[in-house]
């Protein structure tokens, strides 16, 4: 099984860790309550004991002894342990605050994170039979307690300051590497680069460095597509076999799916990223056209425009049919008509068996009894980018393409408007066109794209209403999601 199916699997069982809603630096202590006297509670406590030890060895020590085998073979545990380890790591323990859920045999307690001051729900599950084994656990987002005084609206200097200690509490963690940059208006407030790019070579990120962004390619390749609409060289409510044939989609996808199914993740259509893709050689796909064997293969889920699912099929056949309508290979296009007319000059689909300058190499952590080492994605990757993701930018770069995007110099308001706006009649209230769409009350519209993979995370958001814009470019997995939760908490984001 390949880690990312895996991570599916898990985050079902132990409900969504990976989001984990980061919200101050611990500043003082707070009383700690008695676990409740009932066979969950005392499980409870048991577990947190474990897991607060930050040893494997009593992690594996308490799976054995208190977890029930139904809870145990949803996967070996080797692969429970490895979730055990990047929790602590994320966190380094937790302090219970309170139990606002209890009964016999279930309980939930709200945690705060030791390192990061994030609130967490811990739930845990018992048999009814004794010795009351664990039947399930799980960790997930909370809001802060209600005891818990909210945050004051900050200046952007005190923002910046509070952000930056608590960035640099994450890179002594060695949780953090990269880039974050946070603007005002198109003008810098902050920007900073930590860690390593080549960890063999012992080399530094740098401001400059270029980062794989994973699925942020996809505004790039929407804001294509609205420049040939513009020109009217293809309409949104197109049928995608106007442009594609039989070696590219069946027939029946061909005329009941539309370019505005493919922008908006209504298709029906999955992923490339199948069993056959992740045995191939990464060789065999360099270009738009080479993946035609895989696609070609997919069925629809259901019918377009009935419901979202995310789909990286989808936008690669935005792709080819930006190849088809301009003659152009796509890299060209975006290369000529996005990069260079917004001044992105360290943007590209690089190639990853060609020496590019200054390039970051992307990493995950491996877990063991004696600690952690480093593990590159160098053999997981595609070796080159697409209309999908894959490609690499720059902190600069990305904030060169918000001030594009906000001032028309790509596309006109109108366009921008259609594809920074939700599409509720497909189904699709919370992304637009190759844009993912937040609605805050306090801070109005926010519009970008994020992008993960082993080794890759990275996020633009534009604040289309405050005048903000927040880069997060990371070389480790989930390497931004701590620092972004931190962001919107700084300028609370509700």
């Amino acid at each position: 099984m390949n880690p990312k199916t895996y991570r599916k699997i898990l985050s079902f069982f132990y409900l969504p860790w990976l989001i984990i809603l980061i919200i101050s630096l611990p500043t003082s202590s707070f009383p700690q309550p008695d676990f409740p006297h009932t066979p969950a509670g005392k499980q409870m406590a048991e577990l947190l004991r474990a897991f607060n030890s930050g040893k494997r060895s009593h992690f594996r020590s308490y799976f054995r002894e208190h977890v029930a085998e139904s809870f145990r073979k949803i996967a070996p545990l080797e692969r429970h342990l490895a979730v055990f380890s990047e929790i602590y790591d994320k966190n380094r323990g937790f302090e219970v605050h309170s139990f606002p859920e209890s009964s016999e045999y279930e309980l939930t307690a709200i945690v705060q994170s030791k390192l990061t001051g994030g609130w967490n729900k811990l739930r845990i599950q018992v048999e009814p039979d004794s010795p009351h084994l664990v039947a399930g656990m799980g960790i997930m987002m909370s809001e802060p307690p209600a005891d818990i005084p909210l945050s004051q609206k900050l200046s952007d200097e005190e923002i910046v300051k509070k952000l930056e200690t608590f960035v640099d509490r994450l890179y002594e963690a060695d949780i953090f590497s990269g880039v974050v940059l946070i603007a005002k208006d198109g003008k810098p407030l902050f920007k900073k680069a930590y860690g390593l790019a080549s960890k063999r070579y012992n080399v530094s990120n740098r401001i400059d460095t270029k980062f794989n962004i994973g699925s942020m390619n996809k505004m790039f390749t929407a804001v294509a597509i609205a420049q040939l609409v513009e020109q009217e060289k293809l309409s949104f409510s197109d049928p995608i076999g106007k442009y594609l044939d039989t070696e590219w989609v069946k027939l029946e996808i061909g005329q009941e799916v539309k370019i505005s199914h493919l922008l908006s993740h209504t298709s029906g259509l999955g992923s490339f990223f199948t069993d056959e893709f992740m045995k191939s050689s990464r060789m065999l796909f360099r270009n738009v056209g080479d993946y035609k064997p895989i696609v070609s293969k997919e069925s629809l889920a259901f019918k377009p425009g009935a419901k979202w699912k995310y789909s990286n099929t989808g936008f690669h056949l935005l792709g080819a049919i930006i190849e088809k309508v301009t003659g152009q290979s796509y890299y060209d296009y975006v290369r000529e008509h996005i990069y260079k007319v917004a001044g992105m000059t360290n943007t590209d689909a690089y190639e990853m068996d060609k020496p590019v300058p200054n390039l970051a190499m992307g990493y995950e952590k491996e877990f063991s009894d004696e600690g952690y080492t480093w593990r590159n994605n160098l053999f997981e990757h595609t070796i080159r980018g697409g209309p999908a993701g894959g490609g690499f930018t720059t902190a600069d770069d990305l904030l060169r393409f918000d001030i594009a995007m906000r001032t028309n110099k790509l596309i006109s308001q109108e366009s921008r408007e259609l594809l920074m706006s939700p599409k509720p009649e497909l189904k699709s209230p919370r992304y637009g066109y190759g844009f993912r769409i937040k609605e805050s009350k306090t801070q109005g519209r926010i519009v970008g794209h994020s992008g993960g993979f082993t080794g890759i995370n990275a996020k633009l958001s534009m604040y289309l209403d405050s005048g903000y814009t927040v880069i997060l470019l990371s070389n480790y997995s989930r390497g931004i999601f701590a620092v972004d939760d931190k962001v919107q908490n700084l300028l609370q984001v509700d």
